[in-house]
């Protein structure tokens, strides 16, 4: 339940990170907005904003775990684009790196806790 919590939460930052640094072109270390905005259809495209939500929400009292598992998996789909994407423009798109291997973590040791559960 926390590390689902931890990771919507962790959703949200990366959504917000992303939309500040495209719209603060001028401040951000990123020389091409046009592969920043791409990195940003991709977060709507994937319904980031709505998985975070949803992830919040049925876990703030008690655990569902099957719907928190096919979230988690809807989460990991649209990471794998997105890492992908990032890693053909790392140039550019470096700085969201450290971003991406935090959910990446995160949703790794979500999924080792279920199939730890489901062996008992």
């Amino acid at each position: 339940m926390r590390i689902a919590t931890m990771l919507a939460q962790q959703i949200d930052g990366f959504i917000k990170f992303v939309q500040e640094n495209y719209e603060n072109k001028h401040k951000s270390y990123i020389e091409n907005p046009d592969k920043l905005y791409q990195v940003r259809l991709l977060i709507e495209e994937f319904k980031f904003q709505l998985n975070a939500a949803e992830l919040c929400r049925i876990n703030r009292f008690s655990w569902n775990e099957r719907y928190t598992n096919l979230l988690v998996d809807d989460v990991k789909k649209g990471l794998d684009v997105i890492e992908e994407y990032v890693h053909r423009n790392y140039d550019d798109l470096f700085i969201l790196t450290g971003r991406l291997h935090t959910l990446r973590s995160l949703c790794s040791s979500f999924q080792f806790q279920f199939e730890k559960s489901r062996d008992c």
